[in-house]
């Protein structure tokens, strides 16, 4: 097995959280000296004009980032109209927000059932959403909360315009006996 390929691809499945050496040490199985030789011979191959993403050391956290140097051309995605169109994707994780903000990114995942690093990293850049402190949990990650532009962008006036959410009941379902149908045989 090619360690180099999975160290490529533990550092893109952490996103923009990243990971620590230790932690990569633990999960490959190597020491540190071996595993800080991987990234640098990761880092070099990133360093080539065709390639788009780098390793950066964050931190105290190893993570992919995109080149400095192009720049302008992710400013152009962000700001292309066609790219304005919100995913599902996207709703959703505004809408979790917007409802329960602040409110951090884990928090998110947890509702969402999946990562949301990614759609936060977009809606921040478009300005749908700002970091606005630190959550006291463990680790102190940034909590979110929307912004004017969310609400200009939706019509809203403020948040209190948002729609109401429906109640949800606490009533425990019926049981219901698995050998009783409503459908009668008939003859």
């Amino acid at each position: 097995m090619n360690l180099l390929g999975v160290l490529e691809g533990i550092l893109f499945v952490v996103g923009d959280e990243g990971i620590t050496l230790n932690a990569l040490s633990e999960i490959l199985e190597k020491d540190s000296e071996e595993v800080k030789k991987m990234l640098l011979e990761l880092k070099h191959s990133y360093e080539a004009d065709n390639r788009g993403i780098r390793i950066s050391y964050l931190g105290d956290a190893f993570k992919l980032t995109t080149k400095k140097e192009h720049k302008n051309y992710y400013q152009k995605l962000i700001e292309n109209p066609e790219s304005n169109m919100l995913s599902q994707a996207a709703l959703e994780t505004l809408a979790i927000i917007a409802y329960n903000q602040p409110i951090t990114r884990v928090e998110v995942d947890e509702i969402r059932g999946i990562s949301s690093a990614f759609m936060i990293r977009k809606l921040v850049a478009k300005n749908f959403l700002k970091e606005v402190g630190k959550s006291t949990m463990p680790g102190r990650p940034n909590l979110y909360a929307t912004t004017s532009d969310f609400l200009d962008f939706f019509g809203l006036a403020s948040l209190s315009d948002l729609p109401k959410l429906p109640e949800l009941s606490n009533k425990p379902q019926e049981e219901q006996d698995l050998f009783t149908s409503i459908y009668k045989e008939t003859n």
